[in-house]
């Protein structure tokens, strides 16, 4: 059996990691080996890459959801027209 590395990790733990870190919840450590992961794996270099701009892009979009009260408003709406249909 395969001794498992603290250091090196495999892409799909980049991947975890990398998201983890867009939304400040990546610890130091997580922060450390995905940083030495994206020196060796330009896949997930990329990832990284595109994870970041998208980030950038929704904060910059100031996107706004439905109040809990529009959402009930739509969901009464929907019911109403859906028993008509029937």
């Amino acid at each position: 059996m395969k001794k498992k590395s603290k250091l090196f990790i495999n892409c799909d733990e980049a991947v975890i990691i990398c998201d983890k870190s867009q939304y400040n919840e990546a610890t130091w450590l997580d922060k450390l080996k995905l940083n030495l992961h994206l020196l060796l794996c330009g896949m997930c270099k990329k990832y990284s890459s595109n994870n970041t701009k998208l980030t950038s892009l929704c904060s910059k979009a100031k996107l706004n959801a439905l109040s809990n009260e529009q959402k009930e408003v739509m969901k009464k709406v929907i019911e109403t027209e859906s028993l008509k249909k029937q």
